[in-house]
């Protein structure tokens, strides 16, 4: 065979597409999503710690400028992220913040959702650095750095993880789904307008998936996601005895004390195992099977660790239940605060007119939180001797809910965690509560992926929070991977459901 001859202009019209097709290849293979993450970590904590520093306290009125001032951050860093339509929705509470981005319609959506109200910093006086002048040190759990401020797990480090993963897309064009934000400002204190505004806007909020970080995993080198999370029923009861304070030396031991009473009411709510007292409790309960158990058991657990971290000699809980199993499939009731009576400094020989306390119950599936108040309030006040009158109120409630694990959505999730941590996540059970996940599904239509990357020695709710550097990129680098195989598995969902 003869060679063949071709003029400069036919080798240049040949080569010259394939040398940009290669260098465009191999530039998005070199740009990805952790090239970028990597080239702009400092840029990613900087923007966190400024976030970390406004106190974004839903509890408490006199925050609520800075409620406000957050959500103008929030929306600020979706806009600059390349969120389409961002807008601070207002409610009669504290503003919710969306944001969308929507390429294809053939594509499915996620819609992320993240709250960045935090809970009080109380007691201030136990924290080792102020609660909103977030410090990074190293620790031995974290030697790379850890976060320390109030909401850098719970939920502002996880929540903000999302928007930088979405830049990270849009900077190395990976988006590979619709995606759309809902990020509020309630949920530290029941999500009560979440509702409403879902309700209002459920055409703008339709979506395959919710993807949600505000929860945590086993450990840095044990990945796991929660399939299941506990319900709540949350009360306020007052006791109340005589009409002022008395002298406890002249009425003393003939006037009951409401502080007492109070005690021997909340002692009464458990036995001797440790089980809730009050009648109907469990009757609804679904009880987990031995298999069920026997799978959640294969979660590493050091019970010795367990205890030398929280400073206790033993553990605690119902008969019959591993601490596992009590913090996440049993359901629960715990006092969250109790006062009453002088507690200032120095000494005020008083009997008090009224006592308080607050007390918190976590559900497991089957049972309901208004039924479970109204147990609640029917018993406490059964219980009620006649020397005092005494008060329920319930404050705010949410469903025990429970995902699937043969779900693309689960499954995409755990293979986007195994492309980064290296290991299949463990599927568990969260003993913690999100409402508004099972009020996603009653709205919605659509199940939710939890897919937290903080843990559980994270101090939540607690002095001196913290979140390991490791976790926040690591959660930043993982949940591109989540939008990449959600795309793949959804294709070939709708291929075989079209066969």
């Amino acid at each position: 065979m003869g060679s063949v001859h071709i003029s400069n202009k036919q080798f240049y019209n040949y080569i010259i597409p394939k040398i940009r097709r290669f260098a465009i290849q191999n530039f998005n293979y070199i740009m990805n999503h952790v090239s970028y993450l990597e080239s702009n970590k400092d840029r990613f904590l900087n923007e966190l710690l400024d976030l970390l520093r406004i106190p974004s306290v839903s509890a408490d009125s006199r925050y609520a400028g800075d409620v406000k001032r957050t959500a103008e951050f929030i929306a600020e860093k979706l806009k600059a992220a390349g969120a389409d339509n961002v807008e601070i929705c207002p409610t009669p509470g504290h503003p919710i913040v969306y944001g969308e981005k929507l390429i294809d319609p053939s594509l499915p959506t996620v819609l992320v959702y993240g709250h960045y109200d935090v809970q009080p910093p109380d007691p201030v006086e136990l924290w080792h650095s102020p609660p909103f002048e977030p410090v990074v040190k190293q620790t031995p759990e974290h030697p790379e750095g850890a976060i320390y401020a109030r909401g850098a797990c719970d939920d502002k480090g996880q929540m903000y993880m999302h928007i930088k993963a979405f830049e990270s897309m849009m900077q190395t064009d990976k988006l590979s789904c619709n995606v759309k934000f809902m990020i509020e400002g309630e949920e530290e204190v029941g999500s009560g307008n979440l509702g409403p505004f879902i309700k209002t806007n459920r055409k703008k909020l339709e979506a395959d998936v919710v993807l949600v970080s505000d929860t945590s995993m086993i450990g840095k080198d044990t990945p796991s996601i929660d399939v299941g999370l506990r319900g709540l029923a949350y009360m306020e009861v007052e006791v109340v005895g005589p009409n002022r304070d008395l002298h406890s030396g002249v009425y003393g031991g003939a006037v009951a004390n409401p502080a007492t009473i109070l005690c021997q009411m909340i002692a009464s709510l458990h036995d001797a195992n440790n089980h809730i007292t009050i009648p109907g409790f469990y009757d609804d309960v679904i009880e987990v099977t031995a298999q069920d158990r026997a799978e959640l058991a294969k979660a590493p657990f050091d019970e010795t660790a367990y205890k030398t971290d929280l400073g206790i000699q033993e553990v605690w809980g119902e008969k019959g239940y591993t601490s596992m199993e009590r913090t996440s499939i049993r359901p629960t009731l715990e006092v969250n605060g109790i006062w009453g009576g002088y507690t200032g400094e120095g000494s005020k020989t008083v009997l008090p007119s009224k006592a308080n306390a607050k007390i918190s119950m976590r559900l497991v599936p089957g049972q309901n939180s208004q039924k479970i108040s109204d147990l609640f309030k029917a018993h406490f006040e059964s219980i009620a001797p006649a020397c005092v009158k005494v008060k329920v109120t319930a404050h705010h409630g949410g469903e025990p809910v429970l995902t699937p694990t043969d779900s693309v959505e689960y499954l995409a999730a755990a293979k986007a965690m195994e492309t980064t941590f290296g290991k299949t996540p463990v599927p568990t059970r969260g003993g913690g509560s999100i409402p508004i996940i099972a009020l996603f599904e009653a709205e919605l239509g659509i199940k939710s992926v939890l897919f937290g990357f903080g843990l559980d020695s994270d101090a939540l709710h607690s002095p001196n929070e913290k979140y390991g550097l490791f976790n926040y990129y690591k959660g930043i680098e993982t949940i591109p991977y989540f939008y990449t195989y959600y795309a793949e598995m959804k294709r070939g969902e709708n291929k075989s459901a079209a066969q």
